[in-house]
């Protein structure tokens, strides 16, 4: 597993409105079994939501997508199988966002 890998949601409860959890969690601390994932919902979806600082825009494939930052959560790593892309390229937006919810800075 590598930071900033996408992973396809597969709890059923949550999937139809974040489609994508982006993990987050740097790879030192892989020996534990959870990892910090930040959802992903379509920007057509959650419009209002849309703070630029803490929700940044990512495209996937040519959709618009908001990295939900607020809902940032732990979860099992045995739910992130096969990874369908990565936001890498976004580190800086990605990792801004988190420090903004956390220091407010």
């Amino acid at each position: 597993m590598a930071q900033f890998d996408v992973y396809v949601n597969r709890n059923h409860a949550t999937r139809q409105a974040y489609p994508f959890l982006v993990d987050v969690q740097h790879s030192v601390l892989s020996d534990i079994a959870t990892r910090l994932v930040v959802p992903l919902t379509a920007l057509n979806t959650k419009p209002g939501m849309h703070m630029k600082r803490v929700t940044p825009e990512i495209v996937i494939e040519g959709t618009s997508y908001l990295f939900m930052t607020p809902l940032m959560a732990s979860v099992s790593s045995k739910l992130l199988r096969d990874p369908v892309g990565t936001l890498e390229s976004a580190r800086y937006a990605l990792t801004s966002a988190i420090d903004f919810a956390i220091t407010g800075i």
